[in-house]
C-alpha cells in the first residue's frame, strides 16, 4: 500500500486511489531514435499536476521552465498523471507511456523482469547524484546483476504512530514508544485503562488493509507474503509460526486485553479520525499519516510520535515500505535516457534544490521536517537534507526521533505482487480474528494460502 499520502497522496489501497490519469498522458510517447533538429532533445514526462492542484501545477511549470533555460538542449513534455493501474498494462504494452515515466515501488521488479523498460546503466552508474541515493532504496530500481532502470523520488516506511498526550496520560514515557510487540500489547493495556472510550491499539480489517497490516506485521517478526523459487514461481509463504504469531497476538489483544474497541472491520480512515479525535492510543503507519491527521481530522502535531516497526525481541527484521519513482522507456534512445536522467537528477533528486523545495513548501504551510522521505545515504547529501529540513522545518521533529533511529538499521521490504488482490484475502483472515472470538486461526491462514497460491499463479 502507499504512503501519504503525501502517501503523495500511502494509501495502498491508497496507492491505487490516490493515482491520476488525463487525456493529455495518452497521446504517444514518440520514443523514436532520433533528436530533435538544432541538437535539442525532448522527452516526454509525466506526473504533472491536475489543474485542479493550482499551487501545485504552477510550482512543477516554473520548474519546468527553470530547467529548460538552464538545459538548452533538453524540452520537456509534461503529461498529466501518473500511474493508473487499470490502463497502465495496455499503455505499456501499445506503446504509449511517456519516455520517463512514473511508477510505484511495487512496479518496477515485474518491468525489469519483463525486460518493458530500459536499461540505464551505463549513463547512470558514474552519476554523483545517483550515487548518493541510499542503496536500499536503489535496490528497488535494480535487477539482481546491479542494473539500474529507474530513479526513486519519494520514500516511506511503516513505524508506530502514537499519542503522546495518551502515553503521558497513561505513565508511560512518549519519548521511547515499545519497540517489540510485547510492549505494544502492554502499553496498550495502561491507555485502555484510561477509559472513557479510549482504545489502546487499533488495527484494519476492511478494504485491503487489513491485509495490507498482516503483512506489515509478518515483516516485522522476520516474515515472508510470498516467495519465488528459481524458476520464477510465487507460492504465499505467510501459513507458519509467523503469520499465526501476528494473528494470535491480535486476538489476544482483541479478546482477552480487550485493548482494540468493540468497533471492528476498521478502513484507512477510520484509524486517523480515532487518533485525531484523541481516543486511539497506537497503530501501523507512515509518517505521512501525520499532517493528514491534522489536516484533516483537527490533530495537532504536539500529539504525535513516531516509533520505528515493534519487533520480537530487538529492532524488526524488516518494515513495509514503498515509495515511488521514475522509469524509462523502453523504446529511450540514448539522448533521451540521458535527458531523462538529468531531468529526473535535477526535479526529484537534486540535494542541491532541497533547501528551494523546503522554503517553498513551508511558505505554502506544507510540513516541512517530518522523517520522509528522505532518499539519502549518510554523506554530502543526507547532510543538506538535514541542514535544510531544521532551518524549514514548521512540525516537531523530535516527536520523530525513535523513527528515524529505527530507519537507519531496519531494511525496507516492498510488498508482494498482485498485492492488493493478496490484500483483499487477507483483509478475510484479519476480520476473522478481530470479529470471532473463537475464530480458528489455522483455517484462516489455510483458506487464505490457497486463494493466494491461486493469485500468484498469475504472475509472469
Amino acid at each position: 500500500m502507499k504512503a501519504g499520502q503525501s502517501r503523495k497522496a500511502l494509501g495502498l489501497v491508497l496507492v491505487a486511489s490516490v493515482a491520476l490519469t488525463t487525456a493529455a498522458a495518452c497521446g504517444s510517447s514518440k520514443s523514436d531514435n532520433s533528436g530533435d533538429a538544432g541538437g535539442v532533445v525532448t522527452i516526454t514526462v509525466n506526473s504533472e499536476p491536475p489543474a485542479t492542484e493550482v499551487e501545485n501545477r504552477k510550482f512543477y511549470l516554473a520548474d519546468v521552465a527553470e530547467f529548460e533555460k538552464s538545459h538548452p538542449t533538453i524540452k520537456i513534455v509534461p503529461h498529466e498523471g501518473k500511474m493508473d493501474p487499470a490502463t497502465f498494462s495496455s499503455r505499456l504494452a501499445g506503446g504509449q507511456l511517456e519516455d520517463v515515466f512514473y511508477v510505484y515501488f511495487t512496479d518496477p521488479a515485474g518491468l525489469i523482469a519483463k525486460k518493458q523498460v530500459a536499461d540505464v546503466t551505463q549513463y547512470a552508474k558514474d552519476d554523483a547524484t545517483i550515487k548518493q541515493i541510499n542503496p536500499d532504496i536503489m535496490k528497488t530500481f535494480q535487477d539482481k546483476a546491479g542494473h539500474i532502470y529507474g530513479v526513486p523520488w519519494t520514500n516511506y516506511t511503516m513505524g508506530l504512530l502514537y499519542n503522546r498526550t495518551l502515553f503521558k496520560q497513561a505513565g508511560l514515557d512518549p519519548e521511547t514508544p515499545p519497540t517489540t510487540w510485547a510492549d505494544v500489547r502492554a502499553d496498550a493495556k495502561k491507555i485502555a485503562a484510561l477509559g472513557n472510550g479510549t482504545i489502546g491499539y487499533g488495527d484494519y480489517s476492511k478494504s485491503n488493509t487489513g491485509g495490507w497490516h498482516f503483512t506489515a506485521e509478518t515483516y516485522s517478526l522476520g516474515g515472508d507474503m510470498a516467495t519465488q523459487d528459481s524458476s520464477g514461481k510465487w507460492t504465499a509463504a505467510f501459513n507458519n509460526a509467523k503469520g499465526k504469531q501476528v494473528l494470535q497476538q491480535l486476538h489476544d489483544m482483541r479478546w482477552t486485553d480487550n485493548t482494540m474497541g468493540a468497533k471492528q472491520l476498521l478502513e484507512y480512515a477510520d484509524l486517523l479520525t480515532m487518533m485525531g479525535s484523541g481516543k486511539l492510543g497506537m497503530y501501523l503507519a507512515a509518517p505521512d499519516n501525520i499532517p493528514t491527521i491534522v489536516n484533516q481530522y483537527k490533530g495537532n502535531f504536539a500529539d504525535y510520535g513516531l516509533g520505528g516497526m515493534p519487533g520480537d525481541g530487538g529492532p524488526a527484521p524488516a518494515a513495509l515500505g514503498g515509495g515511488e519513482g521514475f522509469m524509462f522507456n523502453a523504446k529511450d534512445n540514448a539522448a533521451k535516457i540521458k535527458a531523462g536522467l538529468t531531468w529526473l537528477t535535477w526535479e526529484y533528486a537534486n540535494p542541491d534544490r532541497i533547501g528551494f523545495n523546503y522554503q517553498r513548501s513551508a511558505a505554502d504551510k506544507v510540513p516541512v521536517g517530518l522523517p520522509q522521505p528522505n532518499l539519502w545515504a549518510a554523506g554530502p547529501a543526507e547532510d543538506k537534507w538535514q541542514a535544510a529540513t531544521q532551518q524549514y522545518a514548521n512540525v516537531p521533529q523530535t516527536n520523530y526521533t525513535a523513527f528515524s533511529k529505527a530507519a537507519t538499521t531496519i531494511p525496507l521490504k516492498v510488498e508482494p505482487p498482485n498485492a492488493q488482490q493478496i490484500y483483499a484475502v487477507l483483509d478475510t483472515v484479519m476480520q476473522g480474528v478481530l470479529t470471532n472470538q473463537n475464530a480458528n486461526i489455522d483455517q484462516l491462514l489455510s483458506t487464505a494460502e490457497t486463494q493466494v497460491n491461486t493469485i500468484l499463479s498469475t504472475v509472469k
